[in-house]
């Protein structure tokens, strides 16, 4: 079994890296399809792409296209090579777990279609939302995932169920004989060898754009957020005794009535348990974020 990893390279040897970028080469390329553009330059497309032309240059190699000196890429083929290579020339049968509010935005999202991406079928365990109609589509109960999934012949299993349920579901998907996974739950999903899965995680992404955020924000001196803890300065002031204020006398310790030395207080401090509620605290902010 396997935890959600991805392999370095394709079965046909295109490094992975390469393989993600092939999907923003095609979508720029489908714009310049439907503005009329014929041929496009590798620097044109690389820009439009965000990526470097040599790096471009090398990802479309591993197809067998190079363009033509002078003159570029036809942006037609183009699309095909790049099409075929991504299988997107043919028809995939999409099934989504969990029809929640994520998951019916993905049923009703209608660009699926126009990439070769049919959603078949959706499941739910809820009984509220079993039998329920999301565009075209009923709402099928979960208990008759295995069933429908080889009826409809799904390829491809969403998964955009809470955290708790995604492993089951995911379980349950792979024997139903599904390989191909995206995953929508914030969970890490363990899967055997033969089966190849995706997460995305749209609270990780968001937490990425506020430390960038932050970071902007520290170096142009503005402060677009609301601030949920104590300054650093602030608590560091706060610790500060008041330079008005004399210091007070410390406290003389009493005398045992049997005239005996006291005996000095010692304050126990447990580092497991003081750190036990800020990581639940941590761990439930996350949950809500997700």
């Amino acid at each position: 079994m396997r935890s959600t990893t991805t392999r370095s390279t394709s079965t046909r040897g295109i490094p992975e890296a390469s393989i993600a970028r092939l999907p923003v080469y095609l979508r720029v390329l489908q714009n310049l399809a439907d503005a009329g553009v014929a041929t496009v330059s590798s620097q044109h497309l690389a820009t439009a792409a965000g990526v470097n032309p040599a790096k471009l240059r090398k990802d479309l190699s591993h197809l067998g296209s190079y363009g033509t000196r002078g003159v570029g890429y036809e942006v037609d083929y183009l699309i095909y090579q790049i099409s075929r290579e991504l299988g997107l020339t043919q028809d995939w049968a999409v099934a989504i777990v969990g029809v929640g509010n994520l998951g019916r935005a993905l049923a009703n999202y209608g660009g699926f279609a126009s990439r070769g991406f049919r959603i078949a079928c959706l499941f739910d365990a809820d009984p509220r939302q079993i039998g329920r109609r999301v565009g075209s589509l009923i709402v099928h109960d979960i208990a008759d995932l295995e069933q429908i999934v080889a009826a409809e012949r799904v390829a491809i299993g969403v998964i955009a169920t809470p955290a708790a349920a995604a492993q089951e579901v995911c379980d349950r998907l792979v024997r139903a004989g599904i390989r191909s996974i995206l995953n929508f739950a914030p969970a890490i999903l363990v899967v055997p060898p033969t089966v190849e899965i995706r997460k995305v995680d749209l609270s990780t992404e968001l937490q990425i754009l506020a430390f960038h955020a932050q970071r902007r924000a520290l170096h142009d001196g503005t402060d677009h957020q609301t601030r949920r803890d104590t300054p650093d300065s602030e608590f560091r002031r706060d610790l500060q005794p008041d330079p008005a204020t004399p210091p007070a006398a410390a406290p003389q310790p009493a005398t045992p009535r049997n005239g005996s030395a006291p005996r000095p207080r010692t304050t126990e401090f447990s580092v497991g348990s003081a750190r036990r509620p800020l990581a639940e605290e941590a761990d439930r902010t996350a949950g809500v974020l997700r």
